[in-house]
């Protein structure tokens, strides 16, 4: 990859969030000035909106923001911030009586929000959206006390692996988010599980996306000595390895291969997801 057109394309285009995270990843960045960045998305109620998912421009505390502010909480480490514990009140206080979350909340500001967070059913938890968001607070509790005993945290978790063993079948998407949760608690039993449901060459199709969407190998086992690693054969990750190298735009950024519900989620999504090619592609070379 070329980083400094990658960095030159963060500049131009990418929005305050992820720049500052990107400065980070790359060795420039300010803690103080991420967390910032992040609160801008933070509502009084201690949970998250406004478009942090870019799909969902609600002003509402949702679910589905809960992980990317999970995400910039495990970035700030070996620093905590007392935003993560109040996030899990925040998500303990919407969860349904079984322990799982509602994919979404009810939304009374739609404008610019994708049909399936506003179709959502607030009253049905969803394997999808808790298994994503219990995953990145796993991460973020390997170096957060506070959050690694919150007890929303050990529910959600044991809600997760619970759900996904009592399913036969499972969309490509629960079967992604559940891994990472899996991985994120090493439970090695449950990852075995998982892998039944990826096909040999690690390409899983996303049902009711686009119609060549996919989840990769990368996207399912991002990171090197991780135990959901063991999933994939060495020359299967190595080649999509190069292939997400060679993703790399002209104008130094990388594209996503889903649908976009606005012009401003469209270009969003850009900076998310070349912030995350450059995390994937320096911590498995480092890896």
């Amino acid at each position: 990859m070329d980083l400094t057109k990658a960095t030159d394309f963060m500049a131009m285009h990418a929005r305050p969030l992820d720049r500052r995270r990107f400065e980070l990843l790359t060795g420039e960045g300010d803690r103080e000035a991420l967390l910032a960045a992040l609160n801008a998305y933070r509502n009084p109620d201690g949970g998250y909106g406004h478009g942090l998912e870019p799909d969902l421009r609600s002003r509402t505390s949702q679910p589905g923001p809960a992980l990317h502010a999970f995400e910039v909480f495990e970035e700030l480490a070996p620093v905590t911030a007392p935003e993560a514990a109040a996030l899990c009140d925040w998500l303990g206080s919407v969860t349904l009586p079984d322990g799982g979350l509602p994919f979404a909340l009810p939304i009374p500001d739609p404008a610019g929000c994708a049909p399936f967070w506003t179709g959502a059913d607030p009253g049905t938890s969803s394997l999808q959206i808790t298994a994503v968001v219990a995953a990145m607070a796993q991460r973020v509790a390997v170096h957060d006390t506070a959050v690694a005993r919150h007890p929303w945290l050990d529910r959600a978790t044991r809600y997760c692996l619970d759900a996904m063993r009592a399913k036969d079948t499972m969309h490509a998407l629960e079967v992604e988010f559940a891994l990472w949760l899996a991985d994120a608690v090493e439970d090695t039993e449950a990852i075995a599980l998982l892998g039944e449901h990826i096909p040999d060459d690690g390409l899983l199709h996303v049902e009711g996306g686009l119609e060549d969407e996919s989840l990769r190998p990368l996207d399912l086992a991002p990171y090197p000595d991780r135990p959901s690693r063991s999933l994939f054969k060495a020359d299967i990750v190595a080649a999509e390895l190069r292939r997400l190298d060679g993703m790399q735009q002209d104008d130094g950024g990388w594209l996503v291969d889903f649908a976009s519900y606005s012009p401003a989620a469209e270009l969003e999504w850009r900076g998310y997801a070349t912030v995350r090619a450059v995390s994937v592609l320096t911590r498995n070379a480092g890896g």
